[in-house]
């Protein structure tokens, strides 16, 4: 167990400081949690007006204390809390929980009080959590360091699920949801401002538990990355997955987190790039975590995406065909043998193909399930089974579906969920033990997305054992020129178009003989980064003459632009026959991030490409391009040959490298156009810029 939970989670000794008598005050809720709980340590209850709180001896401050607890709650507020904060990491406290709010979530003059609060603590080693939060749940240990009213709504019981969050509503959400599905929780952790400890250390500390078997995490922004990653590749070697809410995937919602945990919300689709490189799967709200929780718990990892549905109805076994390809996954192709096994058991005018439906001879014969089930449960072609009933009840043997379903599902140790809309038909299966659920929609939507996180978890990790020198350019300006980025490219061997940088017109004809005349023409200049807004960028010159005549108008405008170093930049005319792009720029948070995608003039209007963070594989760029609306036209349209992915995949894999090599040394790269041929003619960078870390 690693420190961070010892400390904070199984504590010998907790004090409340501003602990209440009233259990329903925030101050009484730990204590009466923790004495209900059967928590084996000692509680000192910190109140100066009282000499007993909820029949413990009561102490008038922490220095009256008989020893130096180990973990103690905060529950005063404003200066008291900072005041308390101080006194714990003098005294030797090694953990504190500050409950109180109007700190960083705030304003500026908060954020100051929460600063202080951390610098105290940092000079001690002392760990805060919070402040701003609802506390700190382990119902292993019967520690609980927090108010939460779900607790009393939903009354807890130990299980193998994890709950961490930076905010304590939904803390609370996900652990109710959780337990009114009947599964037990052990840790219900909320961080709150998280002014030291982050959701990403917490992740850590409870994957290292070995009886917790799912995690689930809510997250307004990232703080901790690379400690997240730490976790995620750990629970990956424990098969241990972990499911993510990362709110504020729009503008408005980032805003809505900045004022509510003081959390700067991280962009969007690095967060999802961050999510999948890491295998964490991210779904949209606590609802879907709790959904798809028991599934988990089960430990199915199917060994891929086909799917068998079975229903009595002809409409739902149609329905559970388009709720399988909605969800990624394909209907399995049965065999022969297994289809004539199931056709001895139906009447004739039933369908033994995938879908199977039994039709609404179920009634008249109860036995249908257990004399069919069987047929399909060693079928090859299955990684799951989806089984709808749309409707049962009187007349139908229930029971012995349900008893008949379970048996199935041990029999194939394959995933099997049932969808049954009836309380009187759903409830039997779940007693048995099946997995349940309302709708064909959410039964394979659940289906699904463990077939694609377990696809996830078991991709191989890429390395790059090492990686280039980059050497930039050095200036003062923000940019580098167009030159000086395709000689950069073209040193860590990517294919650039070829081209010539001119100063004279004796040299713009000299580059127009070599180069084929038929050019492209475009001013450079560090000084003017984005050419075309200057109409600085002039194509299909196939006259020597007039090759010049447009440097010449270049080099004037450059002039007229107050440019200091001015030139003009002759490049063949490429030949690909589509337009991609590659990107690159550092973020704060996350380091190097890629994207791919489509390119041109309207990249900035179309927004179709993906993001990757390095080190990232050439087969992991081209299924990122699969995934955006450009993909049809990588595998040629109306007769076009295929794209020569691999070409286009190698150049962003060069880039990748480049970035993670320079770090913070590059803010950004764009590579726009990058001309993609069919395939085997390569790809080539037609344009490029390169910023400068200011």
């Amino acid at each position: 167990m690693s420190d961070l939970l010892e400390s904070a989670l199984n504590p010998r000794t907790v004090a409340i400081i501003g602990a209440s008598e009233n259990i329903h005050k925030i101050g009484g809720r730990p204590i009466y949690y923790m004495q209900r709980a059967g928590f084996s340590g000692t509680i000192y209850p910190v109140n100066p007006t009282r000499e007993e709180v909820q029949g413990l001896k009561s102490y008038p401050s922490l220095a009256s204390l008989p020893e130096v607890p180990e973990l103690v709650l905060i529950v005063v507020a404003g200066e008291k809390a900072l005041e308390a904060v101080e006194e714990c990491a003098a005294t030797g406290v090694k953990s504190v929980v500050v409950i109180a709010s109007g700190f960083g979530e705030v304003d500026d003059a908060g954020r100051a009080v929460q600063q202080r609060m951390t610098d105290a603590a940092r000079a001690t080693g002392m760990r805060i959590y919070g402040p701003n939060t609802h506390g700190l749940a382990n119902f292993g240990t019967g520690v609980i360091a927090g108010f939460s009213t779900m607790f009393i709504e939903c009354p807890p019981q130990d299980g193998p699920i994890a709950v961490l969050s930076q905010s304590g509503g939904m803390s609370a959400m996900v652990y109710g949801l959780l337990r009114q599905k009947g599964l037990g929780v052990r840790h219900v952790h909320a961080t709150g401002n998280e002014a030291d400890v982050t959701v990403s250390e917490m992740a850590w500390a409870v994957a290292h538990d070995p009886e917790i078997k799912l995690i689930l995490l809510y997250l307004e922004n990232i703080a901790n990355p690379e400690m997240l990653a730490r976790t995620a590749e750990y629970a990956r070697s424990r098969d241990l997955p972990i499911v993510a809410v990362k709110a504020g995937r729009c503008a408005s919602g980032q805003q809505a987190a900045s004022t509510h945990t003081g959390s700067m919300a991280n962009e969007d689709r690095v967060v999802d790039a961050f999510f999948k490189k890491h295998g964490i799967w991210r779904v949209r709200d606590p609802h879907a975590q709790a959904l798809a929780a028991e599934a988990y718990l089960k430990g199915w990892r199917p060994a891929g995406n086909k799917l068998v549905v079975i229903s009595n109805s002809g409409a739902s076994c149609v329905m559970g065909a388009d709720a399988a390809e909605d969800n990624g996954l394909e209907m399995a192709k049965l065999s022969a043998s297994t289809q004539q096994a199931v056709a001895k058991s139906l009447p004739g005018f039933a369908t033994t193909t995938n879908p199977i439906d039994i039709t609404a001879a179920l009634l008249s014969n109860s036995g249908l399930f257990s004399e069919v089930l069987p047929c399909v449960a060693q079928d090859p072609a299955a990684d799951m089974f989806f089984i709808n009933i749309p409707v049962a009840g009187a007349g139908y043997d229930v029971q012995a579906f349900a008893r008949d379903t379970a048996q199935f599902e041990a029999l194939t140790g394959k995933p099997v969920a049932v969808a049954a809309w009836q309380a009187s038909v759903s409830e039997p299966f779940r007693q048995a033990g099946v997995a349940t659920f309302e709708n064909e929609g959410d039964a394979v939507g659940v289906l699904g997305q463990l077939a694609a996180h377990t696809a996830m978890l078991r991709e191989t990790i890429t390395h790059w054992p090492a990686l280039p020198t980059v050497d930039i350019q050095p200036g003062t300006e923000q940019y580098c020129d167009e030159a000086q980025s395709l000689a950069l490219l073209s040193r860590h061997g990517v294919p650039v178009v070829e081209h010539v940088l001119c100063h004279s017109a004796e040299q713009v004809r000299a580059a127009f003989v070599k180069l084929g005349n038929n050019v492209a023409l475009k001013g450079c200049s560090a000084e003017v980064p984005h050419k075309t807004e200057h109409a600085l960028v002039t194509l299909g010159i196939n006259n020597i003459d007039d090759a010049v005549s447009v440097f010449e108008s270049h080099m004037a405008k450059l002039t007229l632009l107050n440019v200091k170093r001015a030139a003009v930049i002759v490049a063949a005319m490429s030949r690909g026959k589509h337009e991609l792009m590659v990107g690159t720029r550092f973020d704060p948070v996350f380091g190097p991030v890629v994207l791919v995608g489509a390119g041109g003039k309207y990249v900035e209007a179309m927004k179709d490409y993906a993001v990757l963070l390095p080190p990232f594989s050439a087969e992991q760029v081209e299924r990122a391009l699969r995934g955006l609306r450009l993909a049809p036209m990588l595998d040629g349209v109306r007769g076009d040959a295929p794209m020569d992915v691999d070409a286009f995949s190698s150049i962003a894999v060069a880039v990748g490298k480049i970035a993670m090599a320079a770090g913070p040394n590059i803010a950004s790269l764009d590579l726009n156009p990058v001309m993609v041929g069919s395939i085997g003619e390569g790809a080539k960078v037609v344009d490029a810029l390169l910023e400068r870390q200011g």
